[in-house]
């Protein structure tokens, strides 16, 4: 860690208002913490810490532990057992048992010697660590979807915008090569002009009720739920959020990050919206779980391009795209064209060329040292989702909206813009 970096931490906590004690990790660290021979010099490496390391945020946590150049230092969790595990893996990996963990985000955010987070939390809780890791300075890898509410999500980009870090949503399909075959095809024309999208996501939910039931040992429920509604604990936080609507929207949003991301990005329209929205969704009729268990619904664009999107009870799960000249069909492990020959044609080099990444985690990582763009950046991961949530909020109303997506607002309905957010539990806020 060098002067030049040490005084880039100390500018941005003052100018953050950030507290935190004197930068703790040593200057000199042993090789075995470093990968041994060939092992990246102190002051190039990548300090990171995780916030979530339950499931997927373990898997970010392995995956990055595994890049040569990072220096992993800390984890936070609500649930002490997470915490402890991935602390062991962090250690078994630094050869010593230096990692720190916590269960306020917040001491780790400011702890002062990061140079970048990897998020995975609920959605409910994407928005206000994620504000808290930028004011700070902190580049983000960030799980999907991008928040759970437009304005939340609005308020994420700001925050990216306005202290200048490295963003990188994990879309990660972005940086598959069926994906990115598909998107570039499709971009430069090779079923004509597009006319109408197919986007198919899974289907499942939650149904009946769960008991009220002891907090397991180690876990602090009041933080879980965070900006939530309080409500007992009933043995939903590790899976079974995903169904309720105070923390998710079900399959819904759990994939619109994905398989619309890619839609929007064939069409170039990765960093807008649709004008009008419509559909219909079929919810729980009693029970806890309230999220839609199916969906239906369409999106046209200002183009005049229709996308619909449904439950795969159309037994369709990807983005199918529709041309003058035939369609292009990609989900994880299949793409498929008609013609077929359309998937042997080669991209010219004077022609449309995608941003190309073949490694979601290394992409990020080699955007925190040059400063550039990921290939997931917050505004496009925002705009994915938004698509998903503006088919939500035209589910709940039973409307046909309207929808400016410069200013992010519904033109014709007072219902709707109320839905563009949801209230926060004190004292938590954005």
């Amino acid at each position: 860690m060098n002067k030049k970096e040490i005084s880039r931490r100390q500018f941005l906590k003052r100018a953050t208002g950030i507290t935190a004690g004197a930068i703790a990790f040593p200057y000199l660290i042993p090789s075995s913490a470093l990968g041994g021979a060939g092992a990246v010099a102190p002051s190039n490496r990548i300090v990171m810490g995780s916030i979530g390391v339950g499931g997927m945020g373990t898997g970010d946590m392995r995956g990055f532990l595994n890049k040569r150049g990072v220096q992993y230092v800390a984890v936070c969790d609500v649930d002490k057992g997470h915490r402890d595990s991935a602390k062991g893996i962090v250690d078994k990996k630094n050869g010593n048992s230096d990692c720190s963990t916590y269960l306020d985000f917040r001491e780790l955010i400011g702890r002062g010697d990061l140079d970048a987070v990897a998020l995975a939390m609920p959605d409910h809780w994407h928005s206000i660590p994620a504000i808290a890791a930028a004011r700070a300075g902190l580049d983000i890898h960030a799980q999907k979807p991008f928040a759970r509410t437009i304005r939340e999500g609005r308020a994420m980009c700001d925050a990216v915008k306005r202290y200048g870090i490295v963003w990188q949503t994990g879309s990660q399909q972005r940086s598959g090569g069926n994906f990115h075959r598909a998107c570039e095809l499709v971009r430069n024309g090779r079923i004509g002009k597009i006319q109408k999208v197919e986007v198919g996501l899974p289907t499942g939910g939650g149904s009946g009720n769960n008991p009220v039931q002891p907090v397991p040992p180690g876990v602090d429920w009041d933080w879980w739920l965070g900006p939530a509604p309080w409500v007992p604990y009933r043995g939903v936080m590790h899976w079974n959020w995903r169904w309720i609507m105070d923390y998710s929207g079900g399959q819904l949003t759990d994939w619109a990050g994905h398989h619309i991301d890619i839609a929007h990005w064939g069409l170039g329209l990765d960093r807008t919206g649709p004008i009008e929205i419509e559909g219909k969704g079929v919810y729980p009729k009693d029970g806890m779980y309230d999220a839609p268990t199916e969906y239906d619904f369409t999106c046209k664009y200002a183009n005049g391009i229709v996308m619909s999107v449904t439950n795969n009870k159309k037994n369709l799960q990807g983005a199918k795209w529709y041309g003058e000249k035939g369609w292009i069909y990609v989900r994880r492990g299949k793409l498929e064209s008609e013609p077929k020959s359309i998937l042997d044609e080669v991209i010219g080099p004077d022609e449309i060329k995608l941003y190309r990444s073949r490694d979601h985690r290394q992409n990020f990582l080699d955007c925190v040292k040059s400063r550039k763009e990921t290939i997931a950046p917050a505004e496009v991961g925002h705009r994915s989702i938004s698509v998903g949530l503006l088919g939500e909020i035209a589910m709940l109303t039973e409307q046909k909206l309207r929808w400016d997506p410069e200013r992010e607002v519904f033109l014709n309905s007072d219902q709707a813009n109320r839905l563009l957010s949801r209230p926060m539990r004190a004292p938590w806020h954005i």
